[in-house]
């Protein structure tokens, strides 16, 4: 399996998002290692994880990842914290795995009732339109954003080029982004929400700025899952986590390892 372990500190499970790749978020992730033991991989299905992924199942092929990570480095429990697509991973684990489960983070996380256009459930149905349709509207959707996380060309062209190397040293896998794609056909996470004991954090950029995930979308798990808290980074969007990784990892230190000194 495709899996680092980096840091010492509070353990804290990382799960990628819809690339579902580790690599696509190694500024956060080098940015948290700096607080915290954090454990990363390639989810299931991807033939970098080397785990098979069973449609029927759907997001507990993920608990079951989770879970086997968690015995295999020793650990009864963790932080988990999903970004983007691995958010909802990470509640379906805080759901059903509360006992391993010492605090949930959701990034950037489609909220409920969120659905595919129908443009792309197409192309998810046809895995060769779909990487290049995917690969292509990207730029377009995340313009204003780079904007104002980087104001300069030159800043803006280092983390796209950096961004983009991952394409090559970190291949996405099409048939697994295209059955990602229809887990995402229509979400009813409301009873996860509803199972989740573990306290809980919710990160979001500008509402104006993210144009991949609604804002307003990510924003209801605050009011779902009883005690959650509520934090927005100013002046990102949905990338927040990788555009500005120090502020990112300050504001999860602030609440996973608060937590995880008090019980101590």
């Amino acid at each position: 399996m495709d899996l680092i372990d980096r840091g010492s500190g509070p353990p804290l499970v990382v799960i990628p998002g819809f690339q579902g790749r580790w690599q696509y978020h190694q500024p956060a992730i080098a940015a948290l290692a700096e607080r915290f033991r954090v454990i990363s991989f390639a989810l299931a299905g991807d033939p970098a994880s080397g785990l098979p992924f069973d449609d029927a199942r759907g997001f507990d092929n993920y608990v079951d990842q989770i879970g086997q990570i968690l015995r295999e480095r020793g650990l009864e429990r963790a932080a988990i914290c999903g970004i983007s697509f691995g958010g909802l991973a990470a509640l379906r684990f805080a759901a059903v795995a509360a006992e391993r489960t010492s605090a949930l983070v959701l990034v950037s996380t489609p909220g409920p009732g969120w659905h595919l256009k129908r443009r792309h459930e197409f192309y998810a149905r046809t895995p060769r339109l779909f990487v290049p349709v995917f690969v292509a509207e990207t730029p377009f959707r995340l313009g204003r954003e780079l904007a104002r996380e980087f104001p300069t060309w030159r800043s803006r062209t280092a983390f796209s080029l950096g961004q983009m190397l991952n394409l090559f040293t970190a291949p996405i896998s099409i048939g697994a982004l295209a059955g990602r794609g229809l887990l995402l056909r229509r979400l009813d996470v409301e009873c996860d929400c509803a199972s989740v004991s573990a306290p809980t954090l919710v990160i979001t950029g500008d509402r104006a700025l993210d144009r991949i995930v609604p804002v307003q979308g990510t924003e209801r798990y605050a009011r779902l899952i009883d005690g959650a808290r509520y934090v927005v980074m100013e002046n990102t969007g949905h990338l927040g986590s990788n555009a500005r990784p120090d502020v990112f990892a300050r504001i999860v230190d602030d609440f996973v390892a608060g937590r995880h000194h008090a019980a101590a």
